[in-house]
């Protein structure tokens, strides 16, 4: 199927070079229970099935690893999302996911002056006072450039990689088919929502590739942090930005993983940069519900003063207020600690719980959080509580929703950080009062009424469409157009056991017509005769001692595996 729906023949190269490397790393059966080997060969393309020694001996998120990095931006990329599903992934993987970095070289200038020309309207060295031809940075989507404005404002140009776009549309077309195709012919892989995890990347991934939406979101995250003096969001020079392109302030200060540089002679108090950003995030987060998802140390500066930059927000988070308020009680009770109130969040957040037994998961869920019961909040690692709570989501094969594991993922870089700034930082201290505020604040009375009114609003307009709503169900009933659809859990399972039953059920008639039936021939004299018996009476009980022994036995069966469920 996924042969013959290819759009492209370079889908079909690109389909031969990716089964080419998944051999290669060792991943040749998966391959053949895909189909797709066979399949490809016949569309005349050879794979080669050797696997090199030295990979062989690998670990496998090892070999996933080197295939990935193999594989190009795309499939980096995808990598890097999945280092944030510690809820679907063990340890080994995440470390080795989180090893994946885009070894792009850069591009000439000379490749990028077309699409610069067409974008700032003219050549780069005169739409700016300078620009400089070698890159501070380059990586799978874009390249970035150092430039000076003519009023002197010294700037980053950030400039999509040409040809991009048409690359990585071609691959997610064929990762969200390879992973519909894994879903049906590789069922080990099932728990790990295969097409659920494409369709996430792909959306993160369309994002990123707008330029102009990573500064709408700068701005954003900017305003939302307007009263806090020290903080820095680089401003957004919008005459030069669109899609393809987009310029910001340079940012000069200590880089995030230059921590040896933040010397007090050099003015800078570690501990008050620890606080200061875990506060700035939390809030963010808890508050404003629109965060940086990726706030690792290379998209952190630390200025004079001991102000903080974030810089690149083309990955960000967004929770909703019902999703905030979860996430409020979920984080007050790790951290009081309230073990009921842990698991009923985490019940909620995971869809697919009816699955599993919900007393044991529960009950394990409590037990965790119990054992933190008297703990000083000094001693908590917040980082840590979450890593655990996610693996005993990952025993169940429970995966939490895509904004959720993108916000655990950011907790846990953010605690990293801190400690990184301040050996004694508790990521857990600091998220208390924030988070008492935050909830003190959801039940003043202003705050009660307004989430009233817009109750009462919603409930209003319910009211209003229900005339024509009733309307439209009749007008459809008339018509025969209302289907009612009932789901009932375990359904199949009671059809095989009523089918079974009918089944006996009928044997237990054919014994008792053959039975009866022998009996009666029993009466007859005359015929062949067997052991001094009418033959075909003979027969017919010895037909019914056999099937008798055979229903005995199904039910026997039957009744002690129902047992062992």
């Amino acid at each position: 199927m996924l042969i013959e729906t290819l759009e492209t023949a370079r889908d079909l190269g690109r389909l031969k070079e990716i089964l080419g490397v998944l051999v290669r790393h060792g991943f040749g059966d998966t391959v053949r229970r895909l189909g797709l080997a066979d399949k490809l060969e016949r569309a005349g393309a050879k794979l080669h099935w050797h696997l090199p020694t030295d990979l062989a001996r690998l670990e496998p998120p090892v070999q996933v690893r080197l295939a990935l990095e193999e594989l190009g931006p795309t499939f980096v990329k995808f990598g890097q999302i999945l280092a944030g599903r510690a809820d679907l992934f063990s340890p080994p993987w995440i470390a080795e996911f989180e090893k994946l970095h885009s070894n792009v070289p850069a591009l000439p200038l000379d490749a990028l002056r077309p699409q610069l020309r067409a974008d700032l309207g003219g050549e780069p060295e005169e739409v700016f006072a300078r620009f400089d031809p070698e890159p501070l940075a380059a990586a799978s989507i874009a390249q970035v450039h150092r430039a000076q404005l003519h009023d002197g404002t010294e700037v980053v140009v950030k400039i999509r990689r040409p040809g991009i776009t048409e690359i990585i549309e071609a691959d997610l077309r064929l990762l969200q088919r390879l992973a519909a195709l894994a879903e049906v012919e590789l069922p080990h892989l099932r728990p790990f929502h295969p097409q659920e995890l494409v369709r996430e990347f792909a959306r993160s991934l369309r994002r990123e590739l707008d330029l102009a939406a990573e500064c709408r979101n700068a701005e954003r995250i900017a305003a939302n942090l307007a009263a806090l003096p020290y903080i820095m969001i680089p401003r957004v020079h919008w005459r030069y930005t669109g899609e393809r392109i987009n310029v910001q302030d340079f940012i000069a200060g200590v880089p995030g993983n230059a921590l040896e540089q933040l010397t007090p002679e050099a003015g800078f108090d570690r501990q008050l940069l620890a606080r200061r950003g875990a506060l700035t995030v939390l809030k963010t987060i808890v508050e404003d519900g629109f965060f940086h998802a990726d706030p690792h140390p290379g998209n952190v500066f630390y200025l004079p003063g001991n102000r903080i930059a974030f810089i690149d927000f083309g990955m960000v988070g967004r929770l909703s207020q019902r999703r905030r308020d979860e996430l409020l009680h979920l984080l007050l009770g790790l951290v009081e600690p309230q073990p009921p109130t842990v698991a009923e969040v985490l019940l909620d957040w995971t869809s697919n719980a009816h699955a599993v037994s919900l007393s044991q998961l529960e009950s394990e869920i409590e037990d965790f959080v119990d054992q933190y019961q008297g703990v000083p909040l000094a001693q908590l690692s917040l980082a840590q509580m979450l890593t655990d709570v996610t693996a005993i989501l990952r025993t169940h094969r429970l995966g939490l929703p895509s904004d959720l594991a993108l916000l655990i993922k950011a907790f846990i870089t953010l605690e990293g950080m801190g400690r990184g700034l301040d050996p004694d930082f508790h990521m857990a201290a600091e998220a208390e009062p924030l988070l008492q505020q935050v909830a003190q604040a959801r039940y003043t009375p202003r705050a009660v009424g307004r989430r009233a009114w817009q109750t009462l609003r919603r409930s209003l307009s319910t009211l209003e469409h229900l005339p024509e709503d009733l309307t439209r169900l009749l007008r459809n009933a008339r018509r025969g157009r209302v289907q009612v659809h009932v789901e009932v859990a375990h359904l199949k399972r009671v059809g095989d056991q009523i089918d079974r039953s009918a089944n006996r059920l009928a044997m237990a008639l054919v014994i008792a017509a053959l039975i009866v039936g022998s009996s009666i021939v029993m009466t007859v004299r005359g015929g062949p005769t067997l052991f001094g018996l009418p033959a075909f009476g003979f027969l017919g009980f010895l037909a019914a001692v056999v099937c008798g022994l055979w229903l005995v036995r199904a039910i026997w069966r039957s009744s002690h595996r129902g047992e062992d469920e």
